[in-house]
């Protein structure tokens, strides 16, 4: 059965006072490739357009005192005016360490939003009133600072993007990868066979793809287990809670 974004052609704007930063995916990888397919479009807006200052200045000091500045309330207002003005019924992302961490399960419900208007937050952030009245959600990255949501923004725009159809060719890499199932990878290995007296796992070389299937299983399982055993608060099946059971006792310390 299909998938409901099966054919989208997603809308990124972008509001940054950097756009030169998103060279590094409108111009490179599988989210160039994607542009040129005209599966997703990707824009940048640069409040330092909106600014009335003769310096085109966009920090203003913070009510009440305390240190660093805050992004001007008028030229980033009028940048999403002008990005809703383009993007009718646009949801609107605002990158701060304040938001909901983004998890590969959150990438089909943003998916479908079709239109999405990323807000990327310099200094020490930006008016709580923006927030308040413009924003449709806060996301984060990760429990860490950046200095701004560029890059923030250019993860959540290349997670997306990988996963709409057209985009990688090879559906089945995209549903045995790392988190698809909420689990870790199993190791992977190429050529050559040795490398300084290393050896691929001989089953990988057996032929046998039952075999191959189970160890895989295995090794993802048990990666996950001690690496983020947070992700195993699902229920397993009784293949990958005997095969988890085989991994501890092979690597009981």
């Amino acid at each position: 059965m299909k998938k409901k974004y099966d054919n989208t052609f997603i809308w990124f704007k972008i509001i940054t006072i950097f756009p030169e930063m998103f060279r590094a995916i409108t111009h490179y990888g599988v989210t160039n490739k994607a542009i040129k397919k005209n599966i997703i479009n990707i824009d940048c807006i640069n409040p330092r357009d909106f600014s009335k200052n003769k310096y085109k200045s966009i920090d203003d000091r913070p009510y009440g005192g305390g240190p660093g500045m805050l992004m001007s309330v008028e030229p980033l207002y009028l940048s999403i005016q002008h990005a809703k003005s383009m993007l009718k019924n646009a949801f609107i992302i605002y990158l701060s360490p304040q938001g909901k961490v983004f998890q590969q399960n959150h990438i089909e419900q943003l998916i479908n939003k079709k239109k999405i208007i990323f807000i990327c937050g310099r200094y020490e952030g930006i008016d709580q009133r923006i927030i308040d009245n413009y924003v449709n959600e806060e996301w984060s990255v990760g429990n860490y600072i950046l200095t701004g949501g560029e890059l923030a923004a250019m993860i959540m725009i290349d997670s997306i993007s990988r996963l709409i159809p057209g985009v990688i060719k090879t559906k089945k890499s995209i549903e045995e990868e790392t988190f698809s199932k909420n689990l870790l990878d199993y190791p992977n290995y190429t050529r050559p066979k040795i490398i300084r007296n290393k050896s691929v796992p001989e089953i990988l070389l057996s032929g046998n793809h039952n075999k191959i299937r189970l160890w895989r299983l295995k090794q993802s399982l048990g990666k996950t287990w001690k690496n983020r055993p947070d992700l195993l608060k699902n229920k397993l099946t009784k293949e990958e809670k005997i095969l988890l059971d085989e991994f501890k006792k092979e690597h009981k310390k």
